[in-house]
């Protein structure tokens, strides 16, 4: 069935779609799976700089285009990995194994088995979230916050000549 405001399962996603559009950036299947694929290679690229002798021959381009995978990271990867987690029916899993392609398409397969490398899925799901929650907030929520504010700090300085009556007690 096709998503439709009848058809969603909240309200958000149906009647109030329009205005929450920006926010299914962090808050979708799409942007958790994103999340897990920055944070799987950029704790890769943590254990290449420590440095690990096992991974010292990266050059540092291959880093750039490591973090491309995340960066340019669309529908089309979003549902290579869903398709992956057919198979392993596991949602963390698939990523790293998605990642795992990556690494053959930029010739570093040799390196590979260091994806997710002492790692567990929790610990990929609890620094995922909230990485998307800043993003949120950052990109999101604070500039929403900002124009209100700036909105009220305008009413103020129009309205400080105007009595206004209150009760006080």
């Amino acid at each position: 069935m096709q998503l439709h405001e009848l058809t969603a399962i909240t309200p958000i996603d149906g009647r109030y779609r329009a205005k929450i559009r920006d926010l299914s950036r962090y808050f979708s299947e799409y942007a958790l799976i994103k999340y897990r694929v920055e944070v799987e290679i950029e704790y890769f690229i943590a254990l290449c700089q420590l440095p690990l002798p096992q991974l010292s021959g990266i050059e540092f381009a291959k880093i750039s285009e490591l973090r491309e995978v995340y960066s340019g990271f669309n529908l089309n990867d979003a549902a290579r990995i869903k398709e992956i987690e057919k198979t392993t029916n596991h949602d963390v899993k698939a990523v790293e194994y998605f990642i795992k392609e990556k690494f053959d398409e930029l010739r570093l397969s040799k390196y590979k088995e260091f994806i997710h490398f002492g790692l567990t899925s929790q610990d990929i799901n609890n620094t995922a979230t909230p990485a998307l929650l800043k993003s949120a907030f950052d990109n999101s929520y604070y500039p929403m916050i900002e124009k209100v504010v700036s909105a009220l700090y305008e009413h103020i300085a129009a309205w400080e000549q105007i009595p206004m009556l209150a009760r006080t007690h």
